[in-house]
Parts: structure tokens; C-alpha cells; sequence
């Protein structure tokens, strides 16, 4: 199997529940190395539960998620997360109390030793933070906190990260800076699975899109597909 055709994250006929609402209902997923792979769909459709299920964040899970092959259903979170995986919620956890940069040196490794992004790379992807260093977490606009949680993710060596909602409710501005961002990860080879309601946002940095309805997966497509697909995502996702 070519690098490129390589499956990070493999994804079969996964149940996911809260308490006792099933939510996922036999999703199947893949996304090879170096893809960045969008998972579309209204609010509720289970997109956000798809991530959580991968890191283990639910209640009961059924199917099976291999991440490089490894099956973690039943794997505690921590352990998860040492395959190489960057978690990036919608609320986005900045320790109010610390400045930028504390939070930025705060987690943990979990790739391969020295895989993580020095202080100075990150600083040289996101000026913002760097102007902002000192500031602390509660003094942050929304973008920079945004910001500061996608760059706490590459501090920690992550190369598959999932990204749940990075553009809500942020200006056209740092939406912008944010996709220069994801670009330039992709081109270093980062694997990202992105969860976006802003499709035109997802549109242009995506490999291939998924979309999801009342906890499945729709419809499968590729980036050379979109033109043809418009009417079928107007459908789904009213854009």
C-alpha cells in the first residue's frame, strides 16, 4: 500500500450512545495519511459524537475505530491520544488563569519524541499569539483562544487531528488565518478531520467530505466531485 493510500483511521459500523440515546447509527469512515477529510452536516447529525467516540468520550460504543491499525474501542482516552492524536473541541479548554504561553506549554507529548512544533514555529504560524504571549487566557479575543487551542494540539507532536467547529463564531479575518493555517498542515503532512458547519471555509482545504444525517454517513465524495454534488449538499446542509 502506497503512503499516500495508507488508512490512519478506519472507522466500521460504529454505534455510539448517551446514556440511552443512540446517536451513531453504523457510521464508516476512512481517511488516509496526509488527507484533510470534513465531516458536514446540520447541528445534531452526529458529527461532534463521531470524534468524541474516537477518543472514547461517550457512554457505550459499538463496531470498531483502528487508528494505524491499532483497535481503541475499549482503550482509555490517554492511550488514544499517545497514537498521535490532537483533540480540538468546540469550547476549546484554555486555562483562563494562564497566559498564552503557559497554556501553550502545558500538555503533554503524545507523538514521537521531539515531533512537536517548537515555541518559534508556532509563534511563526500564529503572530497573533506571539504578540500575545503574556496576555492571559481570559483576556483573549475568541479567535486568538481558537488559536491558542489548534496550537497547543501541534506543541504536542499530534499529526492526526480532529477539529470540531474552528470557525464559529470568529471573523472573516481569523476564519482566513485559520485556513492559511490548515493549508500549511497539510502540506507538512498532517492527517485532519475537520467538523465544519462554514462549508465554504471546508470547501477549498478538504481531500474528500462526508456528509451526515440523523447519526450516518450520507454521502461519501471527493474535492474533484463538489461542482456536481451542490444541489445534493443544498439539500443537506441548506448552504
Amino acid at each position: 500500500m502506497a503512503a499516500a493510500d495508507k488508512a490512519v483511521l478506519e472507522i466500521r459500523d460504529l454505534h455510539a450512545y448517551y446514556g440511552e440515546s443512540h446517536i451513531l447509527h453504523g457510521v464508516n469512515l476512512t481517511v488516509r495519511e496526509g488527507e484533510v477529510v470534513t465531516l458536514l452536516g446540520r447541528n445534531g447529525a452526529g458529527r461532534t459524537t463521531t470524534l468524541k467516540s474516537i477518543l472514547g468520550l461517550v457512554g457505550e460504543r459499538r463496531g470498531s475505530i483502528r487508528i494505524h491499525g491499532t483497535e481503541v474501542l475499549g482503550m482509555a482516552t490517554h492511550k488514544v491520544a499517545h497514537l498521535g492524536l490532537g483533540y480540538c473541541p468546540e469550547e476549546r479548554g484554555i486555562f483562563s488563569s494562564l497566559t498564552a504561553e503557559e497554556n501553550l506549554l502545558m500538555p503533554p507529548p503524545v507523538g514521537k519524541a521531539g515531533a512537536g512544533m517548537s515555541v518559534d514555529e508556532i509563534y511563526a504560524m500564529f503572530p497573533n499569539l506571539k504578540e500575545r504571549r503574556n496576555s492571559q487566557g481570559t483576556r483573549l479575543s475568541g479567535g486568538e483562544q481558537q488559536m491558542l487551542a489548534m496550537a497547543r494540539i501541534l506543541r504536542t507532536g499530534a499529526n492526526i487531528l480532529l477539529l470540531d467547529e474552528i470557525t464559529e463564531g470568529l471573523a472573516p479575518v481569523i476564519v482566513q488565518t485559520l485556513g492559511r493555517v490548515i493549508g500549511q498542515l497539510k502540506e507538512r503532512g498532517y492527517t485532519i478531520v475537520l467538523v465544519e458547519q462554514n462549508f465554504r471555509f471546508a470547501a477549498p482545504l478538504a481531500d474528500r467530505h462526508y456528509v451526515m444525517e440523523h447519526g450516518r454517513i450520507a454521502e461519501t465524495f471527493a474535492a474533484s466531485e463538489l461542482e456536481a454534488k451542490m444541489d445534493m449538499l443544498h439539500e443537506y446542509l441548506g448552504v
